[in-house]
């Protein structure tokens, strides 16, 4: 027996994924987009594209490119989701690592998704330095300073132009989160961006939050959800 959705088959655009979240923002530039619950910083829907284009041109001009993967190992935070964004803008991969991770597992994370780079936070300590160094990553940014690696705030403070990175959102990998290992080793599986969109569109059923800017907060809500759940941060 085949069982039906009572709800409409859904439309899922092909388009990038950090452009899929962001098409609106600039028609609610003034109302929060992030709110970190620790310190009660809060960004913009401006504030946050603006950070997020800052920091694709902070990344490209440390030489990443498109199909590089960035791994992520931080505790939650805003800088989190500015820093998936703007790697999935600039056609990168995304593979996020648990902060509670070992420098083993991390180290083995590093080497099996292939990463180049990788974001910390200087309050997990050494873990990712030392990882970061027995995997071969190419370069490291932090949350904070540490020894041995580039403040996430000099990505920050780029202003060059972010350059146009032709994205098949088919095809395109936008990020490679890792099982848990029940059964065996972690294994990575590979998202593309019309992967990521349509997990999203398949969130907003009719009886969802209908008005433009409801429908825009209610796409956050489902990015901060998705990743929380898929990602285990």
């Amino acid at each position: 027996m085949i069982f039906k959705s009572p709800y409409p088959d859904i439309a899922i655009p092909e388009v990038p994924l950090a452009e899929f979240i962001l098409e609106r923002a600039a028609q609610f530039s003034a109302k929060p987009a992030l709110i970190d619950g620790a310190t009660g910083q809060t960004l913009t829907y401006g504030e946050l594209v603006a950070a997020v284009d800052r920091v694709a041109a902070g990344l490209v001009a440390h030489w990443f490119r498109k199909g590089d993967v960035c791994a992520i190992h931080c505790l939650n935070c805003p800088e989190y989701a500015i820093a998936f964004l703007a790697v999935a803008k600039v056609g990168g991969v995304c593979t996020m690592a648990p902060p509670l991770f070992n420098e083993s597992e991390l180290t083995t994370q590093l080497k099996d998704s292939g990463a180049s780079y990788l974001l910390t936070d200087a309050r997990l300590g050494t873990t990712a330095l030392a990882a970061a160094s027995a995997a071969g990553v190419r370069e490291v940014f932090v949350l904070g300073e540490a020894a041995g690696a580039t403040s996430f705030s000099t990505l920050l403070d780029q202003n060059g132009a972010v350059p146009q990175v032709k994205i098949d959102p088919r095809e395109d990998l936008v990020a490679l989160p890792y099982s848990s290992g029940t059964t065996g080793w972690p294994k990575g599986v590979m998202l593309t961006h019309y992967n990521m969109v349509a997990m999203l569109c398949l969130m907003a059923t009719p009886s969802a939050l209908r008005r433009p800017c409801l429908q825009l907060c209610w796409n956050f809500r489902a990015v901060r959800w998705l990743i929380a759940s898929i990602f285990l941060i």
